[in-house]
């Protein structure tokens, strides 16, 4: 079974440390790490870690864009990458060694000129299989029509294949149109997609069985932040809590769950199964700095206190 996961708006994630961030003043930042970024990237990472092959498609340009796939390829992970003429973004997440807080800078992402977007899905085309699994992970590119995600799940119908979904905001709204296999809000885009600005816990857990029962997906994932996480199925409603560990960055903890989530479906885990999955890469990910995401050691130890 192939993979695919898809990043419209990929991003070089640079972090560093300041020893006390002052305003107005020359902040001397140490620690320089340079990771691939971008969440169907992310989930490809992980789950190369979890020794699964994927096929990591997306855009990228310039000086930033070649270091991310330098970056890659030194992961052991082929990137599927397409040339596109905006430069790729880069990011900057600071973390003040004084307070122990972090500092995320987000830049504008690029945008795709309608050839780019063809040889996109034409490299997509040309991979999947009946039945394969699509990522489509993160937000879309610059420009890009909300229901774009919906269109491309539309065009490829006719090979039957598992959508996996984790995006946000209206983009998440128009993908829902269509069917999707999985897909993972937290309970800020739940209440959103409920057409309110809240849901009391009884409330989410009746709106994700209403998204089951209407087929809009088969599987609905919530994180609920250091609570953890529950999943929605025709088999019920089954909730996983997190254990207590150091945090050290939260960036591509929800990247790092879609990904344990994958790894559960390829293994036709059970739906409290594939949850403890998720939750367990989806907490290695905050054990580790920056964007280094979850490690293989990490998530087994976890599984094993779940």
């Amino acid at each position: 079974m192939n993979i695919v996961t898809l990043t419209l708006n990929p991003a070089l994630d640079k972090s560093a440390k300041v020893d006390g961030i002052i305003p107005e003043q020359k902040l001397k930042c140490h620690s320089i790490k340079y990771n691939p970024g971008g969440g169907g990237i992310n989930i490809s990472r992980v789950l190369n870690r979890l020794d699964v092959t994927t096929n990591c498609v997306f855009p990228f340009a310039g000086n930033c864009g070649a270091l991310l796939n330098e970056l890659l390829l030194k992961e052991n992970i082929k990137p599927q990458s397409i040339p596109i003429k905006a430069w790729t973004r880069e990011n900057l997440a600071v973390v003040d060694t004084q307070t122990k807080q972090q500092y995320r800078f987000g830049m504008p992402g690029n945008t795709l000129t309608k050839d780019e977007i063809a040889e996109i899905e034409n490299t997509i085309e040309k991979i999947l299989e009946p039945n394969d699994i699509l990522v489509l992970s993160g937000g879309l590119a610059e420009e890009m029509p909300a229901d774009y995600f919906a269109k491309l799940i539309r065009k490829f119908s006719h090979k039957n294949l598992k959508i996996v979904l984790d995006t946000s905001g209206p983009a998440l709204k128009e993908t829902l149109k269509e069917k999707v296999y999985l897909m993972k809000p937290n309970q800020r885009e739940l209440a959103l997609l409920a057409g309110k600005d809240f849901l009391s816990s009884s409330e989410q857990e009746e709106f994700a069985l209403e998204l089951i029962q209407s087929e809009k997906a088969k599987y609905v994932v919530v994180s609920l932040g250091a609570r953890g996480a529950f999943i929605a199925s025709k088999e019920g409603v089954f909730y996983q809590s997190t254990p207590s560990v150091s945090v050290n960055s939260t960036i591509g903890a929800g990247d790092s769950m879609v990904a344990g989530l994958i790894y559960s479906i390829l293994n036709n885990y059970s739906p409290e199964i594939m949850l403890k999955w998720g939750v367990a890469c989806g907490v290695a990910a905050t054990m580790g700095e920056g964007t280094a995401l979850a490690h293989k050691e990490d998530v087994h130890n976890i599984i094993r206190i779940l």
